[in-house]
């Protein structure tokens, strides 16, 4: 049997235990190891990478000097217990990892991998899986009959089932003393309750986006940026709350994608606000074009009729004379006889699936141009004689 294209079970007689066979690339906790052709050197494995359930992930010592490998099943020092998690890391990107996510954790201080899984630590971890649902549901009915403003999301046990942990989503800070020791007392094991956003509860459910695609915080993303306003204004676009919301009712994460292009391409464009001062009129900003460096402007404020685009070194050129006092007599410079036209280049233009239906009619309009230039020659040559 498959499962999520990550587990392939096979029944082994001998020990009447699965054959778990691991696949790269299958969860988005996994991390590309770019540095595993390089030599290896006796150090580099005393700190391993450990992923757990949802975008949990820690680092471990390997005190005993295992052989680990990314995929392999781990059992590891837990408060208290002992834990069940999955290599996804080895290797000299490992600190480079801890550099990234800032953790200056002493090798002290850190936990311990104890030993490879055996047969009875995946049986009771997978045991422990089994529960989680069951208790998800049951402590939400606590959480409604002690009216609780909060929302029990996820529920994560510990591998040896000696701890769950929690997972909930509330508005306002939330007094759950009470809930904790009815948990306790209902599932017969240490409580922790850890509280995330809508953009973690929206990972963890997934789902399809307004572009057609799985959501990206259930495939890819594991650490949340700070998405504001001022993501979309960057970038031009229309402050429609429904738009620019995803399922999470809070702003999509893809607005940050190609924000640093935006920033980097508006570094050198004049202010926006200030009027450009003619001979005979003054010009309004209205929109900007990021990608073609133009500036729209109006002979009104507030109106977006009669537009005319500017490009933003002219806008520059414009705006140095108004400081000086001069308002110039055209709105483009005496070298340019007429306006440019600014048309969008069609970078997919080459690919796209009517491009021959579009050769094809310019053809035929070509022949048809032809053939009346052949029949008005005849006509002509018909008339003269």
């Amino acid at each position: 049997m498959e499962e999520f294209g990550e587990f392939d079970l096979k029944s082994d007689i001998s020990t009447n235990m699965p054959d778990i066979k691991y696949c790269p690339g299958c969860n988005k906790l996994d991390t590309f190891n770019w540095l595993k052709n390089l030599p290896e050197r006796v150090t580099e494995n005393e700190i391993v990478e450990i992923r757990f359930k949802n975008t949990r992930k820690g680092f471990y010592r390997n005190v005993n000097n295992l052989r680990l490998e990314p995929g392999d099943i781990v059992a590891v020092e837990a408060s208290p217990g002992h834990d069940i998690g999955r290599v996804s890391l080895t290797g000299p990107l490992v600190f480079e990892q801890m550099r990234r996510m800032r953790i200056n954790t002493s090798l002290d201080e850190m936990k311990k991998i104890y030993r490879k899984a055996k047969p009875v630590d995946i049986e009771k971890w997978e045991e422990a899986k089994k529960l989680e649902i069951p208790a998800m549901l049951k402590s939400r009915k606590i959480v409604e009959d002690l009216k609780l403003n909060m929302k029990i999301s996820d529920v994560e046990y510990q591998g040896d089932k000696t701890k769950a942990i929690f997972y909930y989503i509330a508005d306002e800070r939330v007094d759950f003393r009470q809930l904790i020791k009815i948990l306790a007392e209902e599932f017969k094991v240490r409580i922790e309750m850890r509280q995330i956003g809508a953009r973690q509860e929206a990972g963890r459910i997934g789902g399809l986006g307004s572009c057609g695609r799985e959501l990206c915080c259930s495939t890819f993303i594991t650490n949340f940026r700070s998405v504001t306003t001022s993501h979309a204004k960057y970038q031009e676009l229309t402050l429609n709350p429904q738009k620019l919301a995803g399922q999470c009712g809070k702003l999509k994460c893809c607005l940050t994608y190609e924000f640093d292009c935006y920033i980097n391409a508006q570094k050198d464009f004049p202010l926006k606000d200030i009027p450009l001062e003619l001979a005979n009129q003054t010009l309004y900003f209205q929109k900007t074009e990021v990608h073609k460096s133009l500036f729209w402007y109006s002979t009104e404020p507030d109106s977006s009729l009669n537009m005319i685009a500017i490009p933003v070194e002219r806008v520059k050129e414009i705006q140095e004379l108004n400081k000086k006092g001069i308002k110039p007599e055209y709105i483009f410079s005496p070298e340019e006889t007429t306006e440019t036209s600014f048309t969008s280049q069609d970078l997919l233009e080459s690919e796209s699936i009517t491009r021959f239906d579009r050769l094809h009619k310019e053809k035929s309009e070509q022949n048809q141009q032809k053939m009346r230039q052949k029949k008005r020659k005849r006509y002509n040559d018909k008339k003269n004689n």
